[in-house]
């Protein structure tokens, strides 16, 4: 009698045994893709999912006006300050190494803050969270392209990994706003634990290890200079509108922090390895476009933080109305991106990056006319996508600027400090603005004295982005051809 079957089921003979088996060379190539996404997804996320909560946040922990912008300062100064440096570390000491400590650094924050009891641990917190993402994020992207081959399916991989990007920032209002009002505000912090976890599990399983070929040192005095120098800037900022310009306190921060920059350029001048090396800002295409950015992220970056506060404190919106209100907008930052490459094809990129910021520009003057009893159509949803729509026109072209005359060992290093330029900006923008709308309202608290505030801070971020269309006209260089 012949057997019908074998134990165990036929995996003696080889081919049926490789027909059963899925590839695992796709299945690791994609759990390296998934873990690489959703470390720059939770990086993106956390720059704006807080900003529906701040309001909760000012009741629970009894923060001031400063102490909000702190929640969103200590986060990007820290992750501008750090990037390139996380980016060398990487280099030097590995991708997938630098991938799961600034992964864990991140996570181990997210909870101290979701945990916190005090304005200070939460902003202790933010800050952590910071210096972990600037370590994960620059991995994120190298490790991608370490693991996908050349061609067809590395294009999807980085498209993928280019939208949830985007997505993390268009989705960071809907998500805190859906946490904060079915859970609590913590919870914008506390998801990132279990997420955080299991990328960290699936990484250490699935990421390859990969270096540079030249061994760098590490330049932490830079490193730590650059963050010092913007942390102490930015608070002298915000003490001009509790102290005035002469007193002490603000007048040693505002004298410190550009000391602390002087520093880090010496230094930057004199160390064999720089964290950002000075010779690329004697191309005008690098140092035009990174000025472009950085006067950009001045103005923009700040948009979504005055218009939550504006929507749940003037128009009394709960946390989760506020995030659907912003999604419009988040989705402009997209099509406004997407849009950007086939106008440069017929336009080039100077005139696209123009063009984007003064359609910003627009956005902002429109905004700058919002009053205590606006609906929401005019008020929010239409100069929220002029305003989105415009910076996802701008960004794209701008990075080819700052890149297009740089050697191509340099590419990498140039997008960082685009980057870099960017979330600067806009740390130091929101210091600015919100000391501005701050000096307006005066202390009230009624709606209209906080719309005027609001109000006051869109049209100086009006008049930063038509400054920055003047400098751009005067030094971005012209196009010399058209973008393929």
């Amino acid at each position: 009698m012949t057997h019908a079957h074998r134990a165990p089921s036929g995996i003696s003979d080889p081919a049926i045994a490789a027909a059963g088996r899925p590839d695992r060379t796709q299945q690791r190539m994609w759990a390296v893709v998934l873990a690489a996404c959703a470390g720059q997804f939770l990086v993106v996320l956390d720059v704006s999912v807080v900003n529906t909560a701040l309001p909760s946040m000012r009741t629970d922990l009894g923060l001031s006006s400063a102490g909000l912008q702190w929640v969103v300062n200590a986060y990007s100064i820290v992750v501008a300050g750090f990037m390139l440096f996380g980016g060398r570390a990487g280099d030097l000491y590995g991708r997938k190494r630098m991938f799961l400590v600034g992964l864990g650094v991140f996570t181990f924050a997210s909870l101290a803050g979701g945990l916190a009891q005090e304005g200070w641990q939460l902003l202790a917190a933010r800050a952590g969270q910071g210096l972990g993402a600037a370590v994960l994020a620059p991995s994120t992207l190298t490790l991608l392209t370490s693991a996908v081959t050349e061609g067809p399916a590395r294009a999807r991989a980085i498209a993928t990994w280019t939208a949830v990007g985007a997505g993390g920032g268009a989705a960071g209002g809907l998500v805190g706003g859906v946490l904060t009002e079915t859970l609590s505000w913590r919870w914008t912090l506390l998801i990132n634990v279990p997420i955080g976890a299991a990328v960290v599990g699936l990484g250490a399983c699935w990421l390859s290890e990969s270096r540079a070929g030249e061994r760098r040192r590490l330049d932490l005095p830079g490193a730590v200079l650059v963050t010092a120098g913007l942390a102490t800037l930015a608070y002298g900022i915000v003490q001009t509108e509790q102290d005035g310009w002469t007193a002490p306190s603000t007048l040693l921060p505002l004298t410190a922090g550009p000391v602390l920059l002087g520093a880090f350029l010496a230094v930057e001048a004199r160390t064999k390895a720089p964290l950002m090396p000075l010779k690329l800002f004697r191309m005008r295409g690098v140092s035009a476009a990174n000025a472009a950015m950085f006067s950009c992220g001045a103005a923009m970056f700040c948009m979504w933080y005055f218009m939550t506060l504006y929507a749940q404190n003037v128009l009394h919106y709960s946390p989760l109305a506020a995030g659907l209100a912003l999604m419009p907008s988040s989705l402009a930052v997209i099509l406004g991106s997407k849009f950007a490459p086939r106008l440069m094809r017929v336009a080039g990129a100077r005139q696209v990056a123009v063009l984007g910021v003064l359609v910003s520009a627009a956005g902002f003057g429109w905004q700058s006319t919002m009053d205590a009893h606006g609906s929401y159509v005019t008020a929010i949803m239409l100069p929220g996508i002029v305003m989105m729509a415009g910076a996802g026109l701008a960004g794209t072209p701008l990075a080819s600027l700052a890149t297009s005359g740089a050697a191509p060992g340099d590419a990498g290093l140039v997008s960082g400090l685009i980057n870099t330029s960017r979330v600067m900006g806009g740390a130091l923008g929101l210091s600015v603005l919100a000391t501005v709308a701050a000096a307006r309202t005066g202390g009230s608290t009624t709606p209209e004295a906080l719309t005027a505030g609001y109000a006051l801070a869109f049209r100086t971020g009006t008049g930063i982005l038509l400054g920055g269309v003047l400098m751009m006209l005067l030094w971005l260089p012209k196009d010399r051809v058209r973008q393929a």
